[in-house]
């Protein structure tokens, strides 16, 4: 077994470990046969990514076509206090050749409405905004999903449309450039999203 990716992306309250490759394939394909470094250091009680397996499904198959992808990929969103899983993070691609990026994460029900979705968004982002051909930031939510809805806002990216979902059905499309989300202050910010 492949040992977990060394890249960490920290905020004031969370660690955001990216799954390796191989282990994200394994996690997705024997979950229950799952067993990875950090399992030795943290509790994941709630089973993230082990019940339900979220991104994997479309994540896992861009990571067996081009293993270089792996990096915009799934991360454990971890409460770095309580030693526990509450979460996953992952971009949807790298950036495409307009330079957009779109993510999506899932935080644990008994943490939601604490901070940490804005925290995870806002750490992966400020990531994100560093790495080479990001030029713009995506974010796509259910018009009727009122807390993401509240987060988005918050951070203030534009309403740039309505797209829809196979799956999810019809979805707000938000954005921001890269240049302008580096440029704010959330030092500020309501952490209750």
């Amino acid at each position: 077994m492949s040992s977990m990716s060394a890249e960490l992306i920290q905020t004031p309250r969370l660690d955001l470990y990216l799954i390796a490759a191989n282990d994200l394939i394994q996690l997705y394909e024997s979950p229950e046969n799952f067993s990875l470094p950090i399992q030795a250091y943290y509790k994941n009680t709630y089973q993230v990514l082990l019940n339900n397996s979220g991104p994997l499904r479309w994540r896992v198959p861009q990571v067996k076509l081009d293993a270089t992808l792996n990096k915009w990929f799934v991360r454990f969103i971890v409460l770095r206090d309580a030693k526990e899983i509450i979460g996953s993070i992952s971009f949807h691609g790298e950036p495409d050749s307009n330079g957009i990026i779109e993510i999506g994460l899932e935080i644990t029900g008994a943490f939601q409405n604490q901070g940490y979705a804005t925290e995870a968004l806002q750490g992966m982002w400020n990531w994100a905004c560093t790495q080479p051909g990001v030029s713009t930031l995506r974010y796509t939510v259910s018009p009727n999903n009122a807390p993401s809805q509240q987060i988005i806002r918050k951070f203030g990216f534009t309403h740039a449309g309505v797209q829809m979902d196979e799956e999810d059905g019809p979805e707000d499309i938000y954005e921001m450039s890269a240049a302008e989300f580096l440029g704010l202050d959330y030092s500020e910010k309501d952490e209750s999203s």
